[in-house]
């Protein structure tokens, strides 16, 4: 078929229509050589522009080639994809959220649909003399050391950092009325704590990033008397220094002038009309001890309430050059939120996405081996993100030394996201991440505040069932001895064999960086160039 028959069919189509409206004069004739002229018309303007080869080459019908590549991601998502492929989050993952969101059953018929003997496959070892759920402990953690006057009572599983500005108000409303119907925390993002943070008086993390937004001078500066006031407010009960995130680790980021609403600027202290940036890197502090010193004067400042960082882990001499900065100072943060290079609930450069940080589960092990490697595990509480929405995400890491979890997009599955992965564009069809002021009313904040707190209650029932089966009552006593995978060569292994594990105080040992080699060629070697004084 010639690639120009739809074009001249529409031409003789068109000319067909003329004669017979000439004849007798019909509406319908008119409306099919409309339709026909504009065809023909399309193929005309494809054979002037000079932008797009195919459609030059293939007026008209070129244009369906653009069509489907437009709908592709939609296709797959509902036609294509099986229930296990995970880009980046599975058919079976999400329907999990939805259900536990909805209230209703999420039990599974006929057994599992994972190949339970391929590499990689994990699985929880249960014990012959099994708990019942009601001998489980309270799922909480308290959050605060010997150096901070108001320690926190955090929930096991809390909503991870979400700026306003990238979710809509509505979403925010829900989140937080969701977290204050549960007992749970709600991380702010980086965007600072906004007025739909506040209205519902659910328990708030305040991260604060290298924008400082909330508690800026005009030039950008961070200003300890406006951090002050938002941080003595009753719902804020944490306060989280992010260092960097998972998504897009060592890099800033833009928010143009034209995507800043009064409410934003009101919210992050910046002017309209201009461009606000948020640097790669703090002002506040230059060096591991000054980033300590920090610390001291935001505990000072706030009232005393817990104050930790938020990072992925790097090159791992930036980590040891905190934790001797740590024994040096004797000053401790409260706790660390390990966030892994496989989180991120917005839109960052693509090499970054796929190549840039460690993700989660190494960088919590290195954290939370390096820490008791020096004897101050027991000082600081470790939380972290990235890709937990179900119990046995929330054991995984338990296992590997965690003390809490974040979700971000579990919680944002929870508000009705359907993974359209269009959070960039402001096109959100779910009203979740967007400023659209009618996009965001199909979101009902009150329903949806009652799918999080839904979400968050049936995900920690299921952590209960898993602990009971292996007869623990928290999951502090969680080990990875506990845990099993099966390895490339097809073998199942303990979990512990293929984990940085220190003993208590290894690192204050001559010896302590020949350990960390024989894990990891290089690693001691890091640990032994680190210094107090600078990063890397």
């Amino acid at each position: 078929m010639s690639r120009y028959f739809v074009w001249q069919l529409s031409g003789i189509l068109a000319l067909l229509f003329l004669g017979l409206i000439i004849a007798n004069g019909e509406l319908l004739w008119w409306i099919l050589m409309a339709v026909s002229l504009t065809i023909f018309g399309v193929g005309i303007v494809d054979q002037i522009q000079t932008k797009h080869s195919l459609l030059r080459n293939y007026p008209v019908i070129g244009h369906l080639r653009f069509w489907l590549e437009f709908i592709r991601p939609e296709i797959r998502q509902y036609f294509i994809e099986s229930d296990r492929e995970k880009l980046p989050f599975s058919r079976n993952q999400r329907a999990l959220v939805y259900q536990r969101s909805k209230n209703v059953s999420d039990q599974r018929p006929f057994g599992t649909i994972d190949d339970v003997y391929q590499p990689n496959y994990e699985w929880l070892s249960q014990s012959s003399t099994p708990l019942d759920v009601s001998q489980i402990e309270d799922l909480r953690v308290q959050i605060g050391n010997e150096q901070c006057a108001m320690p926190y009572s955090a929930s096991l599983f809390n909503i991870s950092a979400m700026s306003f500005g990238s979710l809509s108000a509505n979403a925010i409303l829900a989140l937080n009325k969701g977290a204050k119907l549960g007992g749970f925390a709600h991380d702010t993002g980086e965007g600072s704590v906004s007025p739909y943070h506040l209205q519902n008086g659910g328990d708030l993390i305040w991260e604060i990033g290298s924008g400082y937004f909330g508690c800026r001078t005009p030039a950008g500066q961070f200003d300890i008397d406006l951090f002050a006031q938002v941080a003595q407010l009753d719902s804020v009960k944490m306060i989280e220094i992010k260092l960097s995130q998972g998504a897009k680790p060592g890099h800033g980021g833009v928010l143009p002038a034209a995507k800043i609403t009064p409410e934003i600027a009101f919210t992050r202290k910046i002017p309209m009309g201009q461009d606000c940036i948020s640097p790669a890197a703090h002002s506040a502090f230059k060096t591991p001890i000054e980033m300590l010193e920090f610390v001291t004067a935001l505990r000072a400042r706030s009232g005393g309430k817990p104050i930790g960082f938020k990072l992925c882990i790097g090159q791992p001499g930036d980590w040891f050059a905190i934790v001797k900065a740590m024994l040096e100072t004797g000053i401790y943060p409260d706790f660390f939120v390990i966030d892994g290079s496989e989180g991120g609930t917005g839109s960052a450069p693509t090499e970054f996405v796929d190549h840039v940080g460690m993700p989660m589960r190494d960088g919590l092990r290195l954290v939370h081996a390096t820490l008791i490697g020096v004897g101050l595990r027991d000082h600081v509480r470790i939380g972290v993100a990235g890709k937990i929405i179900s119990g046995f995400d929330m054991v995984r890491v338990s296992a590997l030394g965690a003390d809490w979890c974040n979700s971000a997009r579990g919680f944002m599955f929870a508000l009705g996201c359907i993974q359209s992965r269009s959070c960039n564009t402001d096109q959100c069809p779910t009203g979740v991440a967007t400023q659209n002021p009618l996009r965001q009313r199909s979101l009902d904040p009150v329903d949806k505040a009652q799918r999080v707190y839904n979400f968050h209650q049936n995900t920690l029932k299921a952590l209960r069932g898993l602990l009971a089966s292996a007869g623990i009552s928290h999951p502090r006593y969680l080990t990875p001895q506990m845990m099993m995978c099966r390895s490339g060569s097809y073998q199942s292994e303990y979990l512990a064999s293929l984990i940085l594990d220190l003993d208590e105080g290894a690192l204050l040992q001559r010896n302590g960086a020949q350990k960390l080699n024989q894990f990891q060629a290089g690693l001691g070697d890091a640990w032994t160039s680190s210094s107090a004084s600078r990063f890397r």
